[in-house]
């Protein structure tokens, strides 16, 4: 028997890898002589950047650049099997995990280093990009990007705006004059899990600010500020992003991206079972585990699990989600994407159990998933 093990991280407690493995010691447990093959992947946010550098036999580059509040940090980006295409991840450098929970504020958070990471490979001489989306800790638009590749974002007095999402309400022109001309010779692909566009009800500071530290007032203002910019953007390059798809991702950044990148948006699922031929790996697989840390309806819109489920499907293969959490009200409506739905919470065992012993209770869910399936 032959099981693929396909799992995105469990944010907070796991890696993709390490969630690949406890899922493999489980099976084990159970019968020792069962092939496992582990594909950690990642669906455009954190963990793509390794995903897709180990899928091809590419390589890690650490650099110096800034965290989204201007501090000095080691960073990474991977550089693709081909030695021509760079894959940054804007959790990397922009990510809210780079932050203390009391240091969260979208009002200054930038995506600056993200532009310092993009700057560093095209001094490599490379031209092509991957960027993934997801996990960041700013609300800019992607304007702190934009700066570290030269644009000017400029108030009234002709001055430079501070950086983060606070100051775009200031801004009074974008010049563009002095934006890094390799740009131009790049292509960009986007790796994006969402579709919501720059502002609204459903743009990148009604959905996410609150998870970056935004109060309900601070998420008004900056939904106003991304407006603002995005006019002037709009006024700069004749594109208007307010309604545009993955335009509200990372904060906005997606929005920068499309209006100022050579490229196309694409999820990033797509991008990295591609790399990694997922498609021929599960030719001969009998089953397919895969997971994330919490499963809702957002995994509709392209999460690791959802991508997984469709090549699954397409090659009437059966696959198995065993998530860390599963929303509540979201079980019917991810059910019908798996043979079977499982949760590491519940019963006896609480999401800070869970958390705190990560490995251990999906090593035992998966054992006891295993062992129910081999009796049918």
């Amino acid at each position: 028997m032959k099981i693929v093990i396909a799992p995105d991280s469990f944010k907070g407690s796991l890696t993709a890898m390490q969630v690949a493995q406890a899922m493999a010691a489980g099976i084990c447990d159970v019968d020792p002589t069962i092939e496992t093959v582990l594909l950690p992947t990642a669906d455009g946010g954190e963990g793509t950047m390794t995903s897709l550098v180990k899928a091809t036999d590419g390589i890690v580059v650490t650099v110096f650049v800034q965290d989204p509040l201007g501090r000095k940090i080691e960073a990474q980006y991977g550089v693709l099997g081909d030695g021509e295409t760079a894959v940054i991840e804007i959790a990397e450098a922009s990510g809210v995990t780079r932050l203390q929970k009391r240091e969260r504020n979208p009002f200054v958070a930038s995506t600056f280093g993200t532009g310092e990471l993009i700057a560093h490979a095209l001094d490599g001489g490379l031209r092509k990009f991957i960027i993934g989306l997801g996990g960041s800790a700013t609300n800019d638009g992607g304007a702190g990007l934009l700066q570290a590749l030269g644009i000017q974002l400029l108030d009234k007095n002709s001055q430079e705006l501070p950086r983060g999402g606070g100051a775009l309400s200031r801004l009074q022109e974008i010049d563009s004059r002095h934006f890094d001309k390799r740009i131009a010779e790049s292509h960009f692909v986007v790796a994006c899990d969402v579709d919501n566009p720059f502002i609204g009800p459903e743009g990148a500071s009604a959905i996410f600010g609150p998870q970056k530290g935004a109060t309900t007032e601070m998420v008004v203002q900056l939904d106003e500020n991304l407006q603002h910019f995005a006019r002037q953007i709009e006024v700069l390059t004749g594109i208007a992003l307010y309604d545009k798809k993955g335009a509200g991702a990372a904060g906005g950044a997606g929005g920068a991206l499309q209006a100022f990148f050579s490229g196309d948006m694409q999820r990033g699922i797509d991008i990295v079972l591609q790399a990694m031929s997922f498609d021929q790996q599960i030719k001969d697989a009998d089953l397919i585990l895969t997971g994330e840390g919490k499963t809702d309806r957002q995994t509709l819109s392209g999460k690791t699990p959802f991508g997984v489920a469709q090549e699954a499907y397409r090659q009437r293969k059966p696959v198995i989600l065993i998530s860390g959490v599963i929303a509540e009200g979201s079980r019917s409506l991810i059910a019908p994407l798996f043979h079977e739905v499982h949760a590491v919470v519940g019963g006896a065992v609480s999401s800070k159990a869970s958390m705190d012993n990560a490995g251990d209770f999906l090593r035992r869910k998966t054992r006891e998933v295993i062992e129910n399936y081999m009796r049918k």
